[in-house]
């Protein structure tokens, strides 16, 4: 492992992980265009982390039901965290641990996607998160950091970074969710050409 000096080490680090990060276009690409079948066919994206990965799953939440860059649909997009009332009270009532998985029972229906975003790949909320939506029939998307973890082997699909640090791992899944809403896009815009045209 490369050991990089501080601060400016910072961007050294970050930049090495993207290089090796950049092989994984495949399947972010495949993502995008599975959740533009699945949003435009009335279903939805359940979204959640903890800390710094709360806010990226809110940031992707926010780019489809707002916008990534051009102008478009709304699509049906939760962030679970966002709820404070009810990640309060689930956490009071039943235990920090149930705070996304009794969400995604109450949000979650067969065909849905929920994106679940942890450096660690260990968090016990986002693992009981994972239980429940594969009962739900809801599909289980990982975005974590080094493998193996126990958010690796709890999802249908996994991307995981390699990065030495939490703080770059963070910083590739933001990358990760702007290449989603990219092949989102992108895909949304092809069916709405075809349909447009008349074809299916």
């Amino acid at each position: 492992m490369t050991v990089h000096p501080p601060v400016t080490g910072h961007c050294d680090e970050l930049q090495d992980a993207l290089t090796a990060f950049r092989a994984s276009a495949h399947i972010t690409e495949r993502w995008g265009e599975h959740l533009a079948a699945v949003l435009t066919g009335a279903g939805r994206l359940l979204a959640a982390g903890n800390g710094g990965s709360a806010a990226q799953a809110q940031h992707l939440t926010a780019e489809l039901v707002g916008r990534y860059r051009d102008d478009r649909p709304a699509f049906s997009a939760i962030a679970l965290h966002a709820d404070t009332s009810s990640t309060t009270a689930i956490a009071n009532d039943y235990g920090v641990d149930e705070v996304f998985a009794r969400q995604v029972r109450a949000h979650g229906r067969p065909g849905d996607v929920l994106m679940l975003l942890s450096t660690s790949g260990a968090s016990a909320n986002l693992l009981s998160a994972a239980d429940a939506a594969r009962a739900a029939g809801v599909r289980v998307w990982a975005l974590t950091g080094p493998a193996p973890n126990p958010l690796l082997a709890g999802s249908d699909e996994s991307l995981c970074v390699e990065a030495p640090t939490g703080a770059t791992v963070q910083e590739l899944h933001l990358v990760a969710v702007h290449m989603v809403c990219a092949a989102f896009d992108a895909a949304v815009e092809r069916g709405t050409r075809r349909d447009g045209d008349g074809r299916r």
